[in-house]
């Protein structure tokens, strides 16, 4: 059987923002399936824990993660708590692993708690505790600053429109990347669906811009 890909969205999204990313992930060789889980009714730890447990249920020996923004969170957390996972890659895209300066700023006001629901606390609003993973993560992050994220302030330095590239620092990671695209844009981004297949299939991303290949 083919390796497989678990495709986690982010915040305030379904499944359906995967699915390009999937497509092109197909293309490369793997299998990919889509976990869709309820960003706003419950809490970080609990959509970890079902991650974890549809992780297990796959037919699969080696299961990749790859997670967008909130996405890579809830994967790192399902690491933290079941560390039997299946072994496999970790791709994490625009994901605020030290806390989001954007959520935070959404939280301050009664509006922007009730948007956001049971996924801020203990997970947007703080960093994740620090982990020893034992598997390649590689981290991806953006410098296009467009994005509703860049209206409301919160953010410094380079940033993708909503995450700021130095909030998606990961102690350990593997390998690390910064691309010309936006926090939503990079899921429909043909170079990062390049740099996702490499990383998954190498354990490092290309040095220079890869061709598109099949992806």
């Amino acid at each position: 059987m083919r390796e497989t890909i678990i495709l986690v969205h982010g915040a305030l999204m379904t499944g359906k923002v995967m699915a390009v990313l999937g497509w092109r992930m197909n293309r490369c060789g793997f299998r990919t399936v889509i976990f869709d889980y309820p960003t706003r009714r419950q809490s970080l730890r609990e959509n970890a824990g079902l991650l974890a447990r549809f992780a297990r249920k796959l037919d699969a020996e080696r299961v990749h993660l790859v997670g967008h923004s909130l996405g890579g969170m809830v994967i790192l957390r399902a690491l933290q708590l079941e560390p039997g996972m299946p072994p496999g890659r970790v791709l994490l895209l625009g994901t605020p692993v030290r806390g989001s300066g954007v959520a935070q700023r959404l939280y301050s006001r009664a509006p922007g708690r009730w948007l956001l629901g049971a996924c801020a606390e203990g997970g947007l609003l703080e960093a994740l505790p620090d982990y020893v993973y034992r598997r390649d993560i590689g981290v991806i992050a953006g410098d296009l600053p467009v994005g509703v994220g860049h209206l409301l302030g919160g953010l410094g330095g380079q940033h993708d429109g909503t995450v700021a590239v130095h909030e998606t620092w990961l102690e350990g990671a593997t390998d690390s990347l910064v691309v010309h695209s936006s926090h939503s844009t990079m899921l429909l981004s043909r170079e990062v669906a390049v740099q996702v297949c490499n990383f998954l299939q190498q354990g490092c991303f290309a040095l220079r811009p890869p061709a598109a290949g099949r992806v």
